[in-house]
C-alpha cells in the first residue's frame, strides 16, 4: 500500500497526528494527517512529520504521496519513505505535454522543431518519438545507439522521417526539447520537458473528469497522486488531460 500525507487544521484537544486508511477512486492509501496551523513552530512540525514517518514505516509503507510543496522530505527519507515518482506519468503524457507547450507558445506542428534526447532506446522512448512524429513534421532524435532502426521502422510503417543524431546546436535550438536523461552540457533556447527522475520542473496542468476531480483530496501533490492512481489502475489511459500551461515552460535545464 502507498502512504498519503496531508496537513490538517489543528483541533482543540484533537490529536496532532492521525493515521488510518483512506480510499481515493477505489484505491486504498494509508493516510497520515498532520496538524499544522499558521502559528505552529517549525520544530514542532518537524517532530510531527518524523512521527508520521515512523508510524507509516512500521505499517510497511515505503512510498508516499506528499503534500504540495512539501519541505520535509528529508525527514521521511531517514525513515525509509520516499515520494511517489512521477517519471512514468511524465513519460506517458510527454507527447500531450509537448502539444500543450506548443499551443501556449503558438507553435505550429508543421514548422516547430521538436527534439528528443535519451541515453538508451527504451519502449517508452519509442512510444513518445512515434507519437511526436505522427503529430509534428520536424522531429530530431539524439541517441547513442538504436536510432537507425527506429528511423527505418517509422519510415516503413508510417512514412515519417526523423533527423537522427542532430548537432548540439540543433538540440539547443529546438522549440521543445524532451529529455529522458539529465543533460548538463546543453543550453537550450526553447522549452525543456524533463522526463527523468529527480527533475524539479513542475508538471503542466493535469485535468480529470469532474466526477473524479471532486473525489481527490485537497493539498496533495497532484503529480504524485495521479502517478500513484495511474500505476494502480485507478486511472485509465485517456482519463488524464494535459492542460495548456499558464506560463511558458522554463528555458533552462531543470535541476
Amino acid at each position: 500500500m502507498i502512504g498519503l500525507l496531508l496537513w490538517k487544521i489543528p483541533e482543540k484537544r484533537g490529536r496532532s497526528l492521525r493515521v488510518g486508511e483512506r480510499s481515493i477512486l477505489h484505491m486504498r492509501f494509508t493516510c497520515a494527517e498532520i496538524a499544522r496551523g499558521p502559528k505552529t513552530p517549525e520544530a514542532v512540525l518537524r517532530r510531527r512529520v518524523s512521527a508520521a514517518g515512523k508510524r507509516l514505516r512500521k505499517l510497511g509503507i515505503t512510498r508516499a504521496v506528499l503534500p504540495d510543496e512539501f519541505a520535509y522530505q528529508d525527514l521521511l527519507e531517514r525513515q525509509g519513505i520516499r515520494a511517489v515518482s512521477t517519471v512514468t506519468l511524465r513519460r506517458a503524457l510527454a507527447a500531450d505535454w509537448a502539444r500543450a507547450v506548443m499551443e501556449a507558445k503558438a507553435l505550429s506542428p508543421g514548422t516547430a522543431r521538436i527534439a528528443v534526447a535519451g541515453a538508451q532506446l527504451t519502449g517508452e522512448l519509442v512510444r513518445v518519438v512515434t507519437e511526436l512524429s505522427l503529430r509534428n513534421r520536424y522531429v530530431l532524435l539524439d541517441l547513442p545507439y538504436g536510432g537507425e532502426e527506429l528511423c527505418r521502422q517509422l519510415r516503413r510503417e508510417y512514412g515519417v522521417s526523423l533527423l537522427l543524431s542532430p548537432a548540439k546546436e540543433q538540440l539547443e535550438g529546438a522549440d521543445v526539447l524532451l529529455l529522458f536523461d539529465r543533460r548538463e552540457d546543453l543550453k537550450p533556447g526553447g522549452a525543456v520537458l524533463p522526463l527523468y527522475e529527480g527533475a524539479s520542473t513542475p508538471l503542466p496542468p493535469l485535468l480529470l473528469p469532474p466526477a473524479m476531480e471532486e473525489r481527490l483530496p485537497v493539498g496533495a501533490d497532484r503529480g504524485q497522486l495521479l502517478a500513484a492512481l495511474r500505476e494502480a489502475g485507478a486511472l485509465r489511459p485517456g482519463q488524464i488531460t494535459v492542460g495548456v500551461p499558464q506560463t511558458e515552460t522554463q528555458k533552462m535545464l531543470p535541476t
